[in-house]
């Protein structure tokens, strides 16, 4: 048992000091996380995989969770530490929703090419609404994503009718006419 808490121990602070190390990339858009906040991170990454009952080798997904959305437009400091923890959760949630037949990369930039779109920075809409779709489709068998890298994706799968600026001018146009 010894043994066991050592190792997690270690990988808690090899994850702690990768995260930390992105700061150092991220500071340019105003975020920023303190020993505190990437210890959390680190620590709920393990509680994560467990539930999810997943393993990672390596460096791990948070660093790159981190790279991609720390331009996010719904992201800022005082929500930073909380945003990654939930895009980590979502993240390993729908890598196993799509059976692993999406690479990481592709899941990443679907992810974040809907949160700043289709979900304005809505993490319930993300999951629940965006990733759960695709997730179907996915299991269903589409493999279009691997030649986009998943740019693009959704529409095609978008059951919701979205706000179109010309539908509202003629909308508008004939409410006036009245």
């Amino acid at each position: 048992m010894e043994e066991k808490n050592w190792l997690a121990l270690m990988a808690k602070q090899t994850q702690t000091l990768q995260v930390l190390e992105t700061n150092q990339y991220t500071k340019k858009y105003g975020l920023t996380l303190s020993n505190e906040d990437a210890g959390i991170l680190a620590e709920e990454r393990a509680n994560t995989l467990k539930q999810e009952q997943r393993i990672e080798f390596g460096q791990g997904i948070l660093s790159k969770i981190i790279y991609t959305f720390c331009d996010s437009a719904y992201i800022m400091q005082d929500n930073y530490r909380d945003s990654l923890l939930r895009l980590q959760e979502i993240f390993f949630l729908y890598k196993n929703e799509m059976m692993d037949e999406i690479t990481d990369d592709e899941l990443l930039e679907f992810m974040k090419e809907q949160f700043e779109t289709v979900c304005y920075g809505d993490f319930d809409y993300l999951e629940g609404t965006c990733l759960d779709i695709f997730a179907q489709a996915v299991r269903a068998g589409y493999s279009g994503y691997t030649a986009s890298q998943g740019r693009g994706e959704f529409e095609q799968f978008d059951i919701v009718t979205r706000w179109d600026r010309e539908l509202y001018m003629e909308a508008l146009r004939e409410l006036t006419w009245r």
